[in-house]
């Protein structure tokens, strides 16, 4: 034995190296099967796997440009980095977009700005920006809503984020006065940090659901009448990252807590159907909209993404024949990607949120139905030019998810659906989610939607208005081909928006609605 030590003690390092180096290449050509590369070219093989490992990440820090990545490339997240942390988003030289290409988004500015009264709310708070329309008020609801905030946090669940994520953007939303839509997964102690919230009901009634699985209105009402912060609900019909197809919780992501506020078993897989076992047809989904609507008093509505649009031309004529329905409507696009999807659904199913929106706002504009019905938009419209296409449009509210993620950290990094965020947001791992501070990243979130709301303010004023909801179709140009190089939006789209009623701002700060019967 002592002559075995001698013998290994005298082998030099790279000798070592050698020999380590000779059991891999055996292991590799003899051993293993899976790998045909590993056992083509042993040893030089598992370079390559390390390269296409970290490929994403030396694409995104040095090969692509500034302008190339997606979903979101390296101007905009850090513009949504620098808003949030109140650094300088300007930049300088002139902008390096290419300005004639495809889709390009041109602001029709106006040869005189709107100019702004030392005493007019917008001169004293330069982020002041409220919704236009209530939610709930045609229907009589008992408990109207208007949005404080043009801006909102999306559907994003306990669960798919982690808890000090929700958190952050919860204390946030209240710093900022916007809300903040809990997604499928139901009401956790992270949602009640004081801001204002919109519950989800999915297709898996995660939080007021039965014993078997479906909807139990008694579980919502008692919810509701325990959490006054909860202003609206929203019914998920389906979201632009798959729709049509039910989402999964992995076991491994399944807390004791997570268990507890879903109302779901520990150990299993937690599936959300495609469909809804609270109604099966239009008809069904409007009536179970007006039960809701009656035991909560709370506006209800629907959020889709689009695609066919004979059910929703049914939903149309039954509004207007009833003059019931839900009292907003939130449109995502197939550009949303906070739900983890097979690639065949992210990229081919459901249409972009210019598309989807266009189809659907005709349809309710032709049944004279715009009025009553608070539009929201989804799907990368966080930032102000977007926004300003959006409002033109016919939104009223745009609800950010990815946009809202990156302010408190997220660093687009994909991995949302392997439980290794790095970032800690989108992640059930305690040390990786250690690393969120909410009291710093909430101020964050706040400031970014403060920051959007200033520029946005800034542009509608140069556009002439007060306030984005009197924007109109032909006050946004966009680029549609090199024969007919820009069009305004009503050539576009083929339709004009219904213009919004509005006074102004002023009216909108005394309004008893605004954000949930706040009074200032």
């Amino acid at each position: 034995m002592d002559a075995i030590f001698s013998f290994l003690s005298q082998i030099s390092w790279w000798m070592w190296i050698i020999i380590i180096l000779l059991i891999i290449a055996i292991r590799d050509v003899f051993i293993q099967k899976r790998h045909t590369i590993s056992h083509n070219f042993p040893i030089v093989g598992h370079f390559r796997y390390m390269l296409e490992k970290i490929g994403p990440e030396l694409r995104q820090y040095l090969v692509a440009n500034n302008r190339e990545e997606l979903p979101f490339n390296r101007i905009e997240r850090g513009w949504i980095y620098a808003s949030a942390k109140k650094e300088n988003n300007y930049e300088g030289f002139g902008t390096d977009r290419d300005i004639y290409a495809h889709q390009h988004i041109f602001v029709n500015n106006a040869m005189m700005p709107y100019k702004l009264a030392p005493d007019h709310p917008n001169s004293i708070d330069h982020s002041f920006m409220p919704c236009a329309k209530v939610m709930g008020l045609y229907n009589k609801r008992k408990k109207p809503f208007r949005p404080a905030s043009i801006i909102n946090v999306s559907a994003m669940s306990f669960g798919s984020l982690s808890a000090r994520a929700i958190e952050s953007l919860n204390k946030g939303v209240k710093m900022a006065d916007a809300y903040h839509n809990t997604g499928e997964g139901g009401l956790s102690p992270y949602h009640s940090h004081g801001g204002d919230v919109v519950f989800q009901i999915g297709t898996g009634y995660f939080g007021v659901r039965d014993e078997h699985g479906n909807f139990s209105m008694d579980k919502m009402i008692a919810l509701v009448n325990k959490n006054p912060f909860v202003r609206a609900i929203e019914i998920k019909l389906s979201q632009g990252a798959k729709p049509g197809k039910g989402g999964v919780l992995p076991a491994a992501k399944i807390t004791q807590e997570i268990s507890d506020i879903r109302h779901v078993p520990l150990g299993k897989d937690v599936i959300s159907p495609p469909y809804h076992t609270a109604f099966s047809n239009v008809q069904e989904l409007m009536a179970f909209v007006e039960e809701v609507a009656e035991a909560t008093g709370l506006p209800v509505g629907v959020k889709a993404a689009i695609g066919k649009l004979n059910q929703w031309k049914e939903m149309a004529s039954i509004m207007q024949e009833t003059g019931k329905g839900p009292d907003f409507i939130s449109v995502d696009g197939g550009e949303g990607g906070t739900g983890a999807a097979p690639p065949s659904f992210a990229d081919h199913v459901s249409l972009p949120w210019v598309y989807g929106f266009t189809d659907l706002y005709k349809i309710f504009k032709d049944k004279d139905l715009c009025d009553r019905i608070v539009f929201i938009g989804s799907a990368k419209l966080g930032f102000p030019a977007k926004a300003a296409m959006a409002f033109a449009m016919g939104a009223d509210c745009i609800n950010v998810a990815r946009e809202a993620m990156m302010s408190i950290g997220c660093i687009q990094a994909q991995v949302c659906h392997t439980n290794r965020c790095p970032s800690g947001v989108a992640t059930q791992n305690k040390w990786l989610q250690s690393g969120i501070d909410p009291t710093l990243k909430s101020v964050r979130l706040a400031q970014y939607f403060k920051t959007f709301r200033k520029e946005f303010l800034e542009i509608t004023h140069a556009s002439g208005y007060e306030h984005p909801c009197q924007y109109k179709m032909n006050d946004i140009s966009v680029n549609v081909d090199d024969k007919s190089l820009s069009k305004e939006l009503d050539s576009t789209y083929m339709y004009h928006k219904v213009p919004v009623p509005f006074t102004s701002v002023q009216d909108l700060k005394d309004c008893k609605y605004l954000g949930g019967f706040k009074t200032n």
